[in-house]
């Protein structure tokens, strides 16, 4: 199995669109996929979050909800301040029990949806990003293309070097309709940026046309593995 860390220059960057997008596009390529939420804040009535629910719905194996998403918290707010106010820890023993299952699940790709940015807190001393590099997986960055971006974007590119993980590719996804020079500081950011950029998502795309991007991601996605 093909593991993935999914992260994000900001939340709300669109690390669950660009997440269902490629497990789409895993999914039609014959190319099995699951996608998976360790730690999500925000939940409903049944203690189920919004985006642990969409990669359960669009990954390619039916997953019991806790499997996709072991710890959530009710509030919608930065988890270990969550955790703190529900009296409860950030369980990194059962995040990594998480891991053991699921790359033991009969699937060829493993996309793991990370929450807010790189540099989540865990507690006092310790962020998501630790625990995603102890576990020596690859990350694809998913960037908001929004003003003030570019610094977001090499902020976390070299976060993520600092933490010795690779990344392996980063997704423009265009959230600001009425950004200006769009295309500008896309061209920037492939300059800058040494990992290959896998897509261009536009702002609200069809069906038609997210259905086309989704299986360009996933083949990109595919031929990186074999580089």
């Amino acid at each position: 199995m093909n593991s993935y860390f999914i992260t994000a220059t900001d939340t709300d960057a669109g690390k669950t669109f660009i997440s269902v997008m490629l497990l789409n596009g895993f999914n039609q390529l014959g190319n099995k996929a699951i996608g998976v939420k360790p730690i999500a804040a925000g939940a409903d009535e049944q203690g189920r979050n919004s985006d642990a629910l969409l990669l359960q719905q669009h990954s390619g194996i039916a997953l019991p909800y806790d499997v996709i998403n072991p710890i959530c918290f009710h509030a919608a707010v930065a988890p270990h301040l969550a955790a703190f106010n529900e009296n409860q820890d950030i369980d990194e023993a059962l995040l990594s029990g998480s891991m053991a299952n699921w790359q033991q699940l009969p699937a060829n790709q493993l996309l793991i949806e990370g929450a807010g940015g790189w540099l989540l807190p865990l507690s006092d001393n310790r962020y998501l990003a630790d625990w995603v590099a102890e576990q020596q997986l690859p990350v694809i960055m998913v960037v908001g293309m929004k003003l003030g971006c570019l610094n977001h974007a090499m902020l976390t590119v070299r976060e993520i070097a600092r933490s010795g993980c690779k990344l392996v590719g980063w997704v423009a996804n265009c959230i600001d309709p009425d950004m200006a020079l769009l295309e500008q500081n896309i061209a920037d950011l492939c300059q800058r940026i040494t990992a290959p950029c896998l897509a261009v998502v536009p702002n609200a795309p069809d069906n038609t046309t997210s259905k086309q991007l989704a299986i360009d991601l996933a083949r990109k996605l595919l031929l990186c593995q074999h580089v």
